[in-house]
């Protein structure tokens, strides 16, 4: 039997329930290393994410990272580990200075991260 992937929903595994807006200040860690902290983060029923400032990794840019790329959250570490690479990061639709997470942008993140995206990886699904 398949499930439908969903980008913006957590695993189950993956959180505490109420833990995902709760990771501001956090450190992110790529697949393949630090990518920065976040600065947002929702728990928001179908559109749960956490945005990263990257700092000087990719001059001070903000990327959205829906909760369906989160492996896990370590609270003890202050760190929220990602299933994706820091190229795969990079590449991903940025958030602007001033810019809103409408329904635009968060359908261009979905089509990124989702299946057929270049930042779809097969072994993340829920």
């Amino acid at each position: 039997m398949s499930t439908q992937y969903d980008i913006w929903t957590y695993r189950v595994e993956t959180v505490e329930p109420g833990l995902g807006a709760d990771v501001v200040g956090y450190h992110v860690e790529a697949l393949d290393g630090g990518i920065g902290k976040v600065d947002e983060a929702t728990d928001e029923v179908g559109a749960s994410s956490i945005v990263v400032d990257t700092g000087p990794w990719i001059f001070g840019k903000k990327v959205v990272l829906p909760a369906g790329t989160i492996d896990r959250i370590d609270p003890d570490e202050e760190r929220v580990y990602v299933n994706r690479t820091k190229d795969q990061i990079k590449d991903a639709p940025q958030l602007d200075e001033g810019m809103r997470i409408d329904d635009r942008h968060r359908d261009d993140v979905a089509g990124y991260y989702g299946p057929g995206g270049p930042g779809y990886r097969e072994d993340s699904q829920n």
